[in-house]
């Protein structure tokens, strides 16, 4: 027979393998979208470097056109990379995490899958993708324009950490709702297609007048992107921006969105099944 003693020892040991579970749990999810997503052949993901790289190449042309320089620097090609790489990076980390019940619905019926599996592996995935998309194309501006300014790669790490916390909480939050209420994904993707224009891809933050630079410092992307450019141009000064705001705001929406999703997740569950996203 086992004594008070003996029984609390036993208790104390299984939150490692619940630990090493999660994370072959989490494993098993990437190597499933992986195989999903870009299948066998390079093509896909060739593709995901290619889009980016056809728009860039196209912005930069039609900006020499109507404009003699950029807001800042020499290079429209960097500009403008340094603007839309960041919007597209979390707009795509966004969308995939809140489609995360909907591509692992019939995993999820299983007991030892929980929607915080697919939600990590999901982030963990596609953050890693769009990295090295990143890093190829902001590596081929460089030396395209022969750019000879020093980079600095703290600020680059704040700004994709502050990119991945928002990302997080936002498709947290809309995994949930998108789940609830199915209308509200086409209302969300009516809402947000200002986004690209008002995110300051296109223009500098300190060039917006008052009283809309006072509401546009609310839009997290604003110092998610200015951070970047201040990482890519020293002398950009952005005492504008609040990492503290980003993450933040990003935190509370995945706190909220872990509540109402560890409610309503049985009723997900139970759902009749839809095809992955």
């Amino acid at each position: 027979m086992f004594d008070a003693t003996d029984r609390t020892q036993t208790l104390t040991f299984p939150a490692a393998p619940r630990r090493a579970g999660f994370i072959r749990r989490v494993a098993a999810l990437i190597l499933r979208e992986m195989s999903s997503t870009f299948g066998r052949s390079p093509g896909g993901f060739l593709w995901t470097v290619a889009e980016p790289v056809i728009g860039i190449l196209l912005m930069t042309y039609l900006f020499s056109l109507a404009l003699r320089s950029p807001p800042i620097g020499s290079s429209f090609a960097l500009f403008y990379a340094s603007g839309v790489l960041p919007f597209t990076m979390f707009f795509d980390l966004a969308g995939k995490v809140a489609q995360s019940i909907k591509f692992s619905r019939q995993l999820l019926t299983y007991p030892v899958m929980s929607y915080l599996d697919a939600l990590t592996a999901r982030l963990m995935l596609n953050l890693l993708v769009q990295l090295l998309v990143a890093s190829i194309i902001l590596t081929g501006v460089i030396a395209w324009t022969a750019s000879r300014a020093p980079v600095d790669f703290t600020q680059i790490a704040l700004a994709v950490a502050m990119l991945a916390v928002l990302a997080f909480g936002l498709g947290t939050m809309n995994c949930f709702l998108f789940s609830m209420f199915p209308l509200w994904e086409r209302v969300w993707a009516i809402v947000m297609r200002p986004m690209f224009l008002i995110s300051g891809i296109f223009f500098l933050f300190d060039d917006v007048p008052e009283p809309y630079q006072s509401v546009l410092w609310f839009n997290p992307l604003t110092h998610i992107i200015g951070t970047l450019r201040h990482a890519l141009y020293s002398f950009y000064d952005v005492a504008f921006v609040s990492p503290l705001y980003v993450f933040g705001l990003g935190m509370g929406l995945t706190v909220i969105g872990l509540i109402l999703l560890n409610r309503y997740t049985l009723d997900f569950n139970n759902s009749t099944p839809t095809r992955p996203a």
